[in-house]
């Protein structure tokens, strides 16, 4: 896809959930291709290189450390992370600083429902997170399609929709 022809898809079928003090998102997203194949854009650090807001440092398909570094432009930011859980390729579950990302993978006639719960401490980044994954599976997907757009990080999400999509989730959950 021409990178300039982007546009976001439609909002999702979100949530938040919020536990002792803590704020989950919960994000739902259809994908056309099976478990497996989704799980590789999930894991390998050369496939997350191409739609997710971090590089990773080794395989995320085991338990284990790693580092997931934060890309903004010419800026990185490392943060410690730790895979908890590797299932493949139905569950991934790690942490990445103070979050916790659950990837819940299930088949379906179509291809993979992919449910992804992210628990934050701060309740008001809710929407600005939605927004930031909204994009990233947007892209993962159209990569997945094999028309890829090419990562879209950090203040570049920007020119790309990003704060309209901010608003929408902050709506539709009620946080706004």
């Amino acid at each position: 896809m021409d990178r300039d022809a982007y546009r976001p898809s439609p909002t999702a079928e979100v949530a938040c959930e919020t536990t002792d003090g803590r704020a989950t998102l919960v994000f739902v997203r259809d994908l056309r291709h099976p478990p497996a194949t989704v799980w590789a854009a999930l894991t390998d650090p050369a496939r997350l290189a191409e739609w997710a807001p971090f590089l990773a440092d080794r395989d995320l398909g085991s338990p284990g450390a790693a580092v997931l570094t934060m890309v903004d432009g010419e800026t990185r930011l490392d943060q410690p992370a730790t895979v908890r859980r590797a299932e493949p390729p139905h569950l991934l579950e790690y942490t990445w600083g103070d979050d916790l990302l659950r990837w819940e993978l299930t088949p379906t006639a179509g291809g993979t429902r992919l449910t992804l719960r992210h628990t934050t401490a701060d309740p008001n980044v809710v929407p600005m997170v939605t927004a930031g994954w909204h994009i990233c599976l947007d892209v993962a997907a159209h990569l997945l399609d094999g028309d890829p757009v090419g990562p879209i990080r950090g203040r570049e999400a920007l020119g790309f929709g990003w704060a309209d999509l901010r608003d929408a989730y902050a709506r539709r959950l009620h946080l706004d």
